[in-house]
């Protein structure tokens, strides 16, 4: 049984996204994924009622008379949510905290990935792999996985985006669509993009969500400020009325967030910027739109 509070919590989310989440955009999720899962499968000769767009003119045009490429039917996907409940998802500045954005975001991609009849999994995360739920069909199964990214209370506070794609790599061997849903405030000096990424992005699609709150980029106004990092316990006290350790403050922050959104653009992986106090389901939309028109 699903506790009524999260179920409160999830209505919500249909509530704030209402006619976005369930007619448009799942229209666009369906129309940015479409094709996933076709495999071709032969070239014949083209026959009357055959799609023009289907004819195969190196073919055709090497035998003389047209031929098309024809494709098995569509496969379902497989959606896997890879969502970050380190420590520092606990900070908020807006009504909602960056946990509860990310969970967010994860319900809306799962209820778009049900409706088109892709299986949905996922792999709960801090510095270490925390809660791990195979992938599966039905309404039954994503209110199960919904309940556990509402529910789950971490053991661990520090953050290991690495080692959680890299468990994903073993324990999913079908090709997958993984959103990988995080904050991306790792330790200093630790990479985005390692190795190991690079190598699952080959066999699995990773899109990353970067999740942040607009109190992350700027100091208070004025006095002597203590800034705790959340996830090792490290205390900071900084001079707000001091301009120049305001601007040092926020060159940093915002130099820090441009790095991850370069760093996975350079590895050719998708980044979904997504802030508290924006409209999480309009940044999927947009992503589904711009994603879509990609395709084509």
């Amino acid at each position: 049984m699903v506790p009524a509070d999260i179920i409160k919590k999830i209505k919500k989310v249909h509530i704030r996204t209402g006619r976005t989440v369930n007619t448009l955009m799942a229209g666009q999720y369906k129309s940015a994924f479409r094709g996933a899962g076709i495999e071709f499968e032969e070239v014949r000769e083209y026959a009357p009622g055959d799609d023009v767009k289907s004819i195969d003119w190196k073919v055709s045009a090497r035998l003389g008379r047209p031929f098309v490429k024809r494709y098995r039917e569509e496969r379902e996907m497989i959606v896997m949510l890879v969502v970050d409940l380190s420590a520092s998802g606990r900070f908020g500045t807006r009504a909602t905290p960056k946990q509860m954005a990310a969970a967010e975001t994860a319900a809306i991609l799962a209820f778009n990935a049900i409706r088109n009849n892709d299986k949905v999994g996922a792999i709960l995360f801090t510095d270490q792999v925390e809660r791990y739920i195979p992938p599966q069909k039905g309404s039954g199964h994503v209110w199960r996985v919904i309940k556990e990214i509402f529910t789950h209370a971490p053991q661990h506070v520090g953050t290991d985006i690495s080692g959680a794609i890299g468990f994903l790599g073993r324990v999913c061997r079908k090709r997958s669509v993984a959103f990988v849903i995080s904050d991306f405030l790792l330790a200093g000096g630790t990479a985005v993009v390692d190795r190991q990424m690079r190598s699952i992005n080959r066999r699995h699609e990773l899109i990353h969500i970067l999740i942040s709150d607009p109190g992350e980029f700027t100091l208070p106004e004025g006095g002597i400020v203590t800034v705790r990092d959340l996830e090792n316990g490290r205390l900071v006290r900084l001079d707000a009325s001091h301009g120049p350790t305001r601007r040092r403050y926020e060159e940093r922050r915002a130099e820090a967030h441009r790095h991850v959104k370069n760093e996975l653009k350079a590895a050719n992986m998708d980044c979904i910027d997504i802030s508290t106090a924006t409209s999480t389901a309009d940044a999927l939309a947009r992503y589904f739109r711009v994603r879509e028109r990609r395709r084509r």
